[in-house]
């Protein structure tokens, strides 16, 4: 069983977690309508991924046995300017998000549960990863002085970026 709290908390990560996929999906129809579709393709993954992270909240509530709650997302931001202020969102955003995964944890190691400290673990090591892939896109168009060439390179190297479905060791 988990505590009212926890589960709470996890609904609301839930939540947070298809906010994600709806915000990258904002960036991927942002692109596409630059015709980057190679950034498209890595938002619509990236999008996808994030839907497993909330599956995976889900499944884990209802297997401590508590009720998965579908809250109300809201509209993500879709004012965009440009390939850098996409990737500055999304370090912004993924920065965030690492937060509530922090929170969450800390919530857990308050209450001594050990088994969502355990399922959290895998979301604390994620966000290095998010945290670092956002980092990369920022620091490649850097490099390339915020090039037309630079963009063009880096949307074609998007363009290989497959969906992988997450994988979560079980509890």
């Amino acid at each position: 069983m988990i505590s009212k709290k926890l589960e709470s908390m996890l609904n609301e990560q839930m939540k947070n977690e298809f906010f994600s996929a709806y915000f990258y999906l904002s960036m991927a129809a942002w692109f596409t309508s630059k015709n980057l579709n190679g950034f498209a393709n890595w938002y619509t993954v990236q999008a996808q991924e994030e839907r497993d992270h909330a599956k995976m909240i889900m499944d884990y509530v209802l297997r401590v046995g508590g009720n998965a709650e579908f809250l109300a997302i809201e509209a993500p931001d879709t004012n965009f300017t440009s390939p850098m202020d996409i990737f500055e969102k999304t370090l912004a955003h993924e920065q965030k998000v690492t937060g509530m995964i922090n929170d969450l944890m800390g919530a857990a190691m308050d209450e001594r549960d050990f088994k969502t400290q355990h399922f959290l673990q895998w979301y604390v090591n994620e966000q290095v990863e998010e945290e670092e892939n956002a980092s990369g896109l920022i620091e490649k168009l850097r490099i390339s002085n915020n090039s037309e060439a630079g963009i063009l390179y880096m949307d074609a190297e998007a363009a290989a970026r497959v969906y992988t479905p997450a994988v979560q060791a079980t509890t």
